[in-house]
């Protein structure tokens, strides 16, 4: 048996169960809901108790719309109201309660309002309080942040983890030879997952880890962690644990001296960032991430709508709202969220691919590797279409 999947190509639904089909809207269109129906985008919470819905579940996007986080968050929002045009979706109110306040008490808002389900927060550290407020209640939480540490059965994890990114890299790397592996660690949350991946990873390939060095940031401690690196020497392949700024850094004092010749890694912050193919130092460089296959069509759907480029985590919210109306197709508005149903065995389809969510919380992501070349980046192995169970 066959169905049609977000951008309507037939595949296998004994493999993997799609989110919604979805069109997205080209360039020069614009969707409205049909009248008599109220716009479908975020509405922020009243001062009193929002009016009863019979009709329409009630979902909360919780972000920090205020402060320095504030243009990301927005563009996830943007992204949400997206999703429910380009689906024409009448059974969701999704209300926007900023999370800058105090994550804990917009997330009791949010309850209090009578929310059933809780897409957000961004922030790591806003998880915690959020999920205290949430979990009495049983109002499962959705959250963007890429922490899986925070991962639970009703705290799930859907940004892209860095753990999958360097696991995959690993594995590629190894299955071209390369045995031994050397990393460079920023200080900070980011580095310490980064680095506990690497350990995992390389002893999981079967390979031996000859270095790790740390470096706070800065070009003088960047520099002194590549010497300490090269002073080791003994590795055929080197991780970058960093974006794009620091890696255009690190590439050139990389290809200097003792260990030149090796093969240079990424992570899946190089995805998007103009600095990596920049730099001739890092061409051939390898690094995992989500498919872009449609990337494009989505910028540029959503430049058309609001005037800007988006966030590259903006998809994060795109599709959380196909996951809640694929969920929602078998829940009652004012009933329990029917959690069991995020953790379908075979996954679900999104503009970043497939995706599903393990017993802990945290999500698996079907990756493709790339490689770097001047001006951009090719695909080498292909993010597999369906999870292998």
């Amino acid at each position: 048996m066959a169905h049609v999947n977000l951008f309507g190509r037939v595949i296998d639904r004994r493999r993997l169960v799609a989110i919604a089909a979805v069109t997205l809207v080209a360039a020069c269109k614009t969707v409205a809901p049909p009248p008599p129906a109220p716009p479908p985008a975020p509405d922020m919470p009243s001062a009193g108790v929002l009016p009863t819905d019979r009709e329409r579940h009630r979902v909360a996007l919780l972000l920090p719309m205020s402060g320095p986080n504030a243009p990301a968050a927005q563009s996830i929002a943007n992204a949400t109201t997206m999703a429910l045009l380009d689906t024409n979706a009448q059974n969701l109110r999704i209300t926007t309660y900023d999370t800058s306040t105090g994550a804990g008490s917009a997330a009791a808002r949010a309850i209090a309002d009578g929310n059933k389900l809780i897409l957000g927060p961004l922030l790591s550290e806003d998880i915690a309080p959020v999920a205290a407020a949430a979990r009495p209640a049983r109002v499962p939480v959705i959250s963007y942040s890429n922490d899986e540490s925070r991962a639970a059965r009703d705290t799930l994890i859907m940004g892209n983890l860095p753990s999958q990114s360097v696991g995959r890299t690993v594995a590629w790397a190894r299955a071209q030879g390369h045995s031994s592996f050397a990393a460079l660690i920023p200080s900070g949350e980011y580095g310490q997952r980064a680095s506990a991946a690497m350990v995992s990873s390389v002893r999981a390939q079967g390979g031996t880890l000859a270095g790790m060095e740390t470096f706070d940031r800065s070009a003088a401690s960047l520099a002194s962690a590549v010497r300490r690196l090269r002073d080791k020497g003994g590795y055929d392949a080197v991780l970058i644990a960093d974006g794009g700024r620091i890696s255009a850094q690190a590439g050139p004092l990389l290809k200097s001296g003792n260990g030149s010749a090796a093969q240079i890694l990424g992570t899946e912050l190089w995805s998007g960032e103009s600095a990596i193919s920049a730099t001739p130092a890092l061409a051939g460089a390898w690094y995992s991430a989500v498919s872009d296959q449609n990337w494009r069509r989505f910028a540029d759907s959503y430049r058309n709508r609001f005037g800007s480029p988006p966030y590259r985590i903006a998809t994060l919210g795109y599709d959380s709202v196909l996951l809640t109306l694929r969920v929602a197709r078998d829940w009652r508005p004012g009933t329990v969220f029917p959690m069991s149903r995020l953790f379908d065995a075979d996954g679900f389809l999104g503009l970043d691919g497939a995706f599903r969510f393990r017993s802990n919380g945290a999500i698996e992501r079907a990756l493709e590797v790339r490689q770097v070349r001047r001006g951009g980046v090719d695909v080498i192995s292909a993010a597999p279409s369906r999870f292998g169970n």
